[in-house]
């Protein structure tokens, strides 16, 4: 039997934890960064298909495979995938709203400071784009989660309480 694509969450624990933390690095790179990060986490999103096809069996092969364990091995990484990619975007939306709230309150302070209203911009362009990756997250899950349930109701019924 195959074994199912584990998502790819383990992809640099600590950048995870320190929400993509580039401090010295440019912030274009930056965000560029940011993007791959996360379209690499995206990646068991992107091959739902591919893998459905090939180790859900069709009926002519439903004796061969173990359908319900890798329905459920499938589950277990969505699920995982979708909870740790969450987490990540929410905390960063959370650090960076607290950079831009200490940004605009010593902007205040200074409304001469160039440098600092530039600083500013950047770092609430960061915030916009991570709050538009919420919108695209729930837009992959929601796709992720119809191609499974299409495929995999009749093999795994996942737990209620998920």
């Amino acid at each position: 039997m195959r074994s199912v694509v584990q998502p790819a969450v383990s992809v640099g624990v600590e950048v995870v934890r320190t929400c993509w933390s580039l401090t010295t690095v440019a912030s274009g790179l930056d965000l560029k960064y940011r993007r791959e990060l996360l379209k690499v986490m995206r990646t068991i999103d992107d091959r739902i298909v591919h893998e459905l096809n090939t180790t859900v069996p069709t009926a002519s092969f439903a004796g061969k495979i173990d359908a319900s364990q890798t329905c459920k091995q499938l589950y277990e990484s969505l699920m995982e995938a979708h909870a740790s990619r969450d987490r990540v975007i929410k905390n960063c939306i959370a650090q960076t709203s607290a950079v831009v709230k200490h940004l605009r309150e010593e902007r205040e302070k200074n409304l001469d400071d160039l440098t600092l209203l530039k600083q500013l911009r950047k770092e609430q362009t960061k915030l916009k784009w991570m709050q538009s990756e919420l919108n695209v997250e729930e837009v992959v899950n929601d796709r992720s989660w119809k191609v499974f349930n299409e495929r995999c109701r009749i093999h795994f019924k996942p737990p209620k309480n998920e």
